[in-house]
């Protein structure tokens, strides 16, 4: 891992204002994603390197707990959301440290993996018969030892009401001589075994992040990524579409395309609602239809993804628009300042959250 000191040497930028906000929300970057930026401000960059806007008290619609983990945790880091599946944070460390990062608050308080942790979670997900698909996540699972996440697998798999175990990581791309044919061979055993890899910019793509995804996807782990729509970062078509289509090349459907969480301190990273929609309909039959992700929002308060389409619609208000999920519960997201009529439009338009950017 690189020091922030040695970092801001390195680029010849001032110390001060980046420690200021480390000193609340961490720096954390591996030497690899390190060696990936090309200049200060660069796509890579603004989503690694602290910025003095994370520390903004202005930010009044930003949430601390943006998804209502902590009030749907039945056990210590276990997240009971939807009926059928659980989120298991199994660990806060990570490779890189996201600046807008929807567990920005776990990270100068980290909640550290005991036995007793582990044993609660199991006895829970044993318990809950309800419970088909097991979602690893963190942090980041693969920043583990190779035994304490083979030993954690083994015992999901052995829970006989548990059809899929899905692992969430960044480390394919952020850290990616993490993943070693042994880690692959491993993780294979527990087939169907599932990897979402979070990926925002093309050029996150490297030959060693090339070589990472040839071995899991040889091992035969089925991969898919997730994308954060990010203002001035990813925000537009053709990026996308580059990064989309060379996902695929390495045997990596595109999952999702995430609006922002409404995390604090991250509204300069914040797309209006209307810009993920938009683009994904600029990139139809422009590039494969295997290359389009779902745009989804993950509604505040816990209440899960839903699609960002007019049927998931309830209303529209001047600085929100109001969805629904498919338990019937309501749940807002912010409108930016002169967004409503472009919403309007747009649910106007053939009745989907679709039209031209």
């Amino acid at each position: 891992m690189i020091l922030l000191e040695r970092f801001a040497a390195r680029w010849r930028v001032p110390l001060e204002p980046m420690a200021a906000v480390h000193r609340v929300y961490p720096f954390v970057l591996s030497r690899h994603f390190a060696g990936l930026i090309a200049f200060p401000g660069d796509p890579l960059w603004r989503q690694v390197v602290p910025d003095p806007r994370e520390l903004d008290a202005a930010d009044s619609v930003g949430l601390w707990d943006p998804l209502g983990e902590e009030s749907r945790s039945p056990v210590p880091n276990l997240v009971h959301r939807y009926p059928d599946r659980v989120l298991w944070i199994l660990t806060d460390a990570c490779a890189v440290h996201c600046r807008f990062c929807t567990r920005k608050r776990r990270w100068a308080r980290p909640v550290p993996l005991t036995d007793d942790l582990v044993r609660e979670a199991l006895d829970y997900i044993r318990k809950t018969p309800a419970v088909r698909d097991v979602i690893l996540s963190g942090g980041d699972p693969l920043m583990l030892s190779p035994d304490l996440l083979e030993g954690i697998c083994a015992q999901v798999r052995d829970i006989p009401h548990v059809r899929l175990i899905r692992i969430g990581t960044r480390v394919p791309f952020a850290d990616p001589t993490r993943v070693t044919r042994d880690l692959a061979r491993r993780l294979a055993a527990f087939h169907p075994l599932y990897m979402n890899i979070h990926v925002n910019h093309p050029h996150e793509i490297s030959p060693e992040s090339r070589e990472a995804t040839r071995i899991l996807a040889d091992a035969g782990i089925p991969l898919g990524s997730q994308t954060v729509l990010l203002k001035g970062i990813n925000d537009d078509a053709a990026v996308l579409a580059e990064l989309f289509t060379e996902l695929l090349t390495l045997r990596i459907r595109p999952y999702y395309l995430l609006q922002m969480d409404l995390m604090h301190g991250t509204a300069h990273f914040r797309t209006p609602v209307t810009t993920g929609p938009a683009l994904m309909a600029a990139l139809r039959n422009r590039i494969s239809g295997l290359a389009i992700p779902q745009v989804v929002v993950d509604l505040p308060g816990g209440l899960g993804k839903v699609p960002l389409t007019a049927s998931a619609v309830v209303r529209l208000e001047r600085d929100r628009v109001v969805f629904r999920n498919p338990a019937g519960e309501e749940a807002a997201y912010p409108l930016e300042p002169g967004e409503e009529e472009r919403v309007r439009r747009m649910l106007g338009a053939g009745g989907m959250f679709e039209s031209s950017p």
